[in-house]
């Protein structure tokens, strides 16, 4: 199937060299001027065709060659045409069109403006902006950096405010992690290893690494796929590993976990892993290493001990707003909390989802990233666990709202996927990515050129850091954890706007454990007392319609 379907790919190629071969041959034999004029195309094509088979930069045209610049001739040919001849009118459209334009234009380092303003409708509703100040200030220094870790760690991180967000090696090529690593090495900033484990293309890569902890623990898991305490110490006292991330949930699917199925697991995925060849990769939707609040406290410290004092935290779609609290009652409890959080929102992405999940299940980034501020603020622990966002955070602004918003940090995988070539063909869960990202086929991962990519990677990086500085600056401040909700305006309605403290209002300091007379806060204040730090399950369960 797998030489069927290179056989497609280099159909135009392969006519090419064959209609030389045989105009050049009709051309010795007649001396035709007809056979003259198919040799010069023919010949011309494959002159195409060979050097879009050795270029470097564009993996479609090295997977593709010769067929692979209509893509690029409809993009040449402007947005208008594209919009309504080539694109459908789902809602991700215009996400896709300007928003990826725009990373490809900052991982190439080309002009990123553009003409005749803005590309959204400023009355719609929903639509918000920043506010900026009439005495605007120039940020020279746009390494923006923020310390994770709290008063138990011992070894704190200094990680940049956009890092690449979780991407497993299996679900992306070697090729692929290579590129961001070097990438991220080269920028300063950090590279999550999602749940895959950690992969010779990650340590090859000495880029910082962000080691993240799944319910199916690879890399760090017993034969029979619970977590191995030895396996886990000497993965995460590595120095290439900065901080340990556990994760409850991802914004696509949350609560579904996840497979990688058989076809893309190679022997280097197999040892990564640590799983046997020849059967599906499964990922189980809940740990097995902790059931209760308590247990999971206990779990963070011991992942802490374990890694040498390194920064330890999880990451989680907003589900059940009481679990969440009652994580924040076991901090309070045990005495343990994480040293951070990434909150994922549900518009996250992923390599495959049913679609319920993608659509319906779990709670957007916005929301649930000032949810967890506000609970943290509210029962006075917000001075030790930092927060980082993560779900469709790709430009400058998406980062300063974040962070106006209760975000110490921002992480993407879109746009890092971006600025390596993905061109959201949807075909990640086929193993025929065309830009060789999400794919296993070493045929296709190799037309993606690693130091070409890895390059773009750092500039994006650079870019979005240098086009942050510009907003920070013009909002009259020094750096974007100054950012604070009055910073932005939200439309609500076609003839109404609000203020960002008015949409996104801040509790005050410990005000679940003190408690409060303002009616506004009683919706808080009682479902603070419905969690429980011994367990997730709520004491008053829905009864069933049926029952009698």
């Amino acid at each position: 199937m797998t030489f069927m379907r290179l056989n497609v790919r280099f159909v135009p190629f392969a006519a090419a060299l064959l209609l030389t071969l045989v105009s050049a041959i009709g051309l010795l034999l007649t001396l035709s001027i007809w056979w003259l004029g198919a040799f010069l195309l023919a010949a011309a094509f494959v002159v195409i065709g060979v050097y879009d088979l050795r270029q470097p930069r564009h993996a479609i045209l090295r997977n593709y060659p010769i067929i692979g610049h209509l893509r690029y001739m409809i993009e040449s040919v402007g947005p208008e045409f594209r919009q309504y001849f080539f694109e459908s009118d789902r809602d991700e459209v215009p996400f896709s069109r300007e928003i990826r334009g725009l990373v490809y234009q900052r991982a190439k380092g080309v002009e990123d403006k553009r003409p005749f303003g803005t590309v959204e409708s400023v009355y719609a509703s929903g639509f918000n902006w920043l506010t900026h100040s009439m005495v605007p200030k120039t940020i020279r220094d746009t390494d923006f950096r923020v310390r994770i870790g709290g008063p138990d760690c011992t070894q704190p991180y200094d990680a940049s405010v956009y890092n690449i967000s979780a991407m497993s090696f299996g679900a992306l090529s070697a090729h692929a992690i290579s590129a961001l690593n070097r990438g991220a090495r080269a920028g300063g900033f950090a590279h999550d290893t999602g749940e895959g484990g950690i992969s010779r293309y990650h340590r090859e890569g000495g880029g910082d690494l962000i080691y993240q902890v799944a319910s199916g623990y690879f890399g760090c898991r017993n034969d029979d796929g619970t977590f191995s305490a030895e396996k886990f110490a000497l993965q995460a006292r590595d120095p290439q590993i900065k901080m340990i991330e556990i994760k409850l949930s991802q914004g696509a699917k949350p609560g579904h976990g996840g497979m990688l199925p058989a076809s893309k697991i190679s022997p280097e995925i197999a040892a990564a892993r640590g799983i046997p060849m020849g059967r599906d990769c499964i990922s189980p939707a809940a740990h097995s290493a902790f059931s209760t609040p308590r247990e999971f406290m206990a779990f963070i410290a011991e992942l802490r001990a374990l890694s040498g004092g390194k920064p330890v935290g999880f990451k989680l779609c907003i589900g059940h707003r009481r679990e969440f609290m009652c994580l924040v009652k076991a901090m309070l409890a045990t005495g343990i909390s994480p040293d951070f959080i990434v909150v994922d929102g549900k518009e996250g992405g992923t390599g495959a989802a049913p679609l319920e999940f993608v659509n319906r299940v779990g709670m957007p980034m916005l929301e649930g990233l000032h949810f967890v501020h506000n609970t943290l603020r509210g029962a006075g622990l917000r001075s030790r666990v930092r927060i980082g966002a993560a779900g469709k955070i790709v430009s400058a602004y998406d980062i300063a709202r974040a962070m106006a918003l209760g975000a110490d940090w921002c992480n993407s995988a879109r746009g890092y996927m971006f600025a390596i070539g993905c061109i959201q063909a949807q075909s990640c869960h086929t193993n025929r990515c065309p830009a060789g990202i999400a794919t296993q086929d070493p045929r296709r991962m190799e037309a993606l050129d690693i130091d070409d990519k890895s390059a773009r990677v750092a500039r994006f990086h650079k870019n979005t850091l240098h086009a942050l500085a510009e907003l920070v600056g013009a909002a009259g401040l020094s750096h974007p954890s100054q950012f604070l909700p009055y910073h932005f305006m939200f439309r609500s309605k076609d003839n109404a706007f609000q203020d960002g403290n008015e949409v996104f209002e801040d509790l005050p300091e410990g005000v679940l454990l003190t408690g409060s007379d303002h009616p506004e806060l009683q919706v808080w204040l009682d479902r603070w007392s419905r969690a429980s730090e011994e367990t997730f399950v709520a004491e008053r369960m829905p009864k069933s319609r049926y029952a009698s």
